[in-house]
């Protein structure tokens, strides 16, 4: 998939042909270019992943022996942002995109997601549902409005401006990877997504009170009319991590990060559906069915084989019966047709099958359920069922 404003125009790569590569790096070979997208990937996931672990332990450590915070608020503060986000996102995400972030919204009309005038409207409508959201929750519960961010005593600015940058650059590559990138577990995002604020929140809440959201921030200071002399932090910082999770996504994108791991999202049916399809399409072309509707011949085989006094026709002479000679009394099938010796299913072919040399490559019907007849027996609905269902395609034997 191509970022729209990113169409590429493949060249040839001089020194190996075949190769299909973007301009301006068709001196790179395949080879190459897959391990460079490996390392690179390696390189950030290893540093977000030891970046957010790194701070959770310094969190943590800073937390004992004080009484402004502990752990247990901690946890509770990054729980309630996460399941919250994750659950809102899964609700709304059909109908808005469930963005609830000026910082995603930018983010997403950078790569061309969202129409910027609609992004515009988007981000109004955040920024007036913090307020909202805050004077709620003022009036509502008891106690002052407590949910202001600021930063700790020991965080000056120019830190909690790169805390910021960096904990939305976490939480906006995640929305790329999951939800914009359309794969086999889009639907799940949600999760992922929830899954990120959370451990987001547990490296900045102490720090800078984990706002990754300007709405988030500027909700609560509208209320109360407190603002900061750095609230900018908070508009700047996740604007500067949306700027930089944008630039790293559409480099991978150029990269063609998909073919340095082709397959991931895979679990295995694709193969056995291409093995299928390639196994029907030789059938196909070696043998085609007569188009016969089968769908009363089970009823005449069981019928017959209630009747011992009709003995079936034996022919020798082929191994299909491709012709029906049978007579009938009162309705009643006297001789059945002769059906396959190996399975007995009845399958029939007016075409020559002497290349037909196992029955894997029998030729099948197609088969049309018809309704029970008003005289037929639970015993014999179900033979007639097992009947259609025909034997196993892959042992070519037959199951009734």
């Amino acid at each position: 998939m191509v970022l729209p404003g990113m169409k590429p125009r493949y060249t040839e790569d001089p020194n190996r042909p075949g190769e299909r590569r973007l301009p301006g790096f068709g001196w790179l070979p395949n080879r190459v270019r897959h391990m460079f997208i490996s390392c690179l990937g390696e390189f950030v996931g290893t540093f977000l992943f030891l970046f957010f672990a790194f701070a959770a332990t310094q969190v943590a450590n800073n937390l004992l022996g004080t009484g402004a915070m502990n752990v247990g608020a901690l946890l509770y503060i990054s729980l309630a942002f996460g399941f919250s986000l994750a659950v809102n996102v899964w609700v709304f995400f059909r109908i808005s995109g469930g963005l609830f972030n000026p910082a995603v919204t930018v983010a997403m009309a950078l790569i061309g997601a969202v129409g910027w005038l609609k992004a515009a409207a988007l981000i109004i409508s955040q920024v007036l549902a913090g307020i909202a959201a805050a004077a709620i929750v003022y009036g509502l519960f008891p106690g002052p409005l407590a949910v202001r961010t600021s930063l700790e005593n020991h965080t000056s600015i120019v830190r909690g401006l790169f805390i910021e940058m960096f904990l939305t650059f976490e939480l906006i590559f995640c929305i790329f990877m999951l939800a914009a990138e359309k794969h086999r577990s889009t639907f799940l995002a949600p999760i992922g997504i929830g899954l990120a604020l959370f451990i987001a929140e547990l490296a900045g809440v102490f720090f800078t009170g984990g706002s990754l959201n300007p709405a988030r921030s500027f909700g609560p200071d509208v209320v109360l009319g407190k603002f900061d002399g750095y609230h900018w932090i908070y508009w700047v910082g996740p604007l500067l991590g949306a700027i930089l999770a944008v630039v790293f996504y559409r480099f991978i994108k150029t990269l063609e990060y998909e073919t340095a791991n082709p397959g991931a999202d895979g679990d295995g049916h694709e193969l056995h559906d291409y093995r299928g399809s390639r196994d029907e399409t030789r059938t196909s072309t070696r043998q085609t069915t007569d188009g016969t509707d089968e769908t009363d011949f089970g009823t005449r085989i069981q019928t017959a084989k209630r009747n011992p006094a009709a003995p079936a026709r034996q022919n020798t002479s082929s191994r299909y019966d491709t012709t029906f000679s049978g007579s009938t009394t009162n309705g009643e099938l006297s001789q059945p047709m002769q059906a396959f010796v190996h399975g007995g299913d009845g399958h029939r072919s007016d075409t020559d099958t002497s290349s037909l040399d196992h029955p894997n490559e029998r030729p099948r019907a197609q088969h049309t359920y018809s309704s029970r007849r008003s005289n037929q027996s639970n015993h014999d609905m179900a033979s007639n069922i097992g009947y259609r269902n025909g034997p196993s395609v892959e042992s070519g034997t037959s199951s009734y």
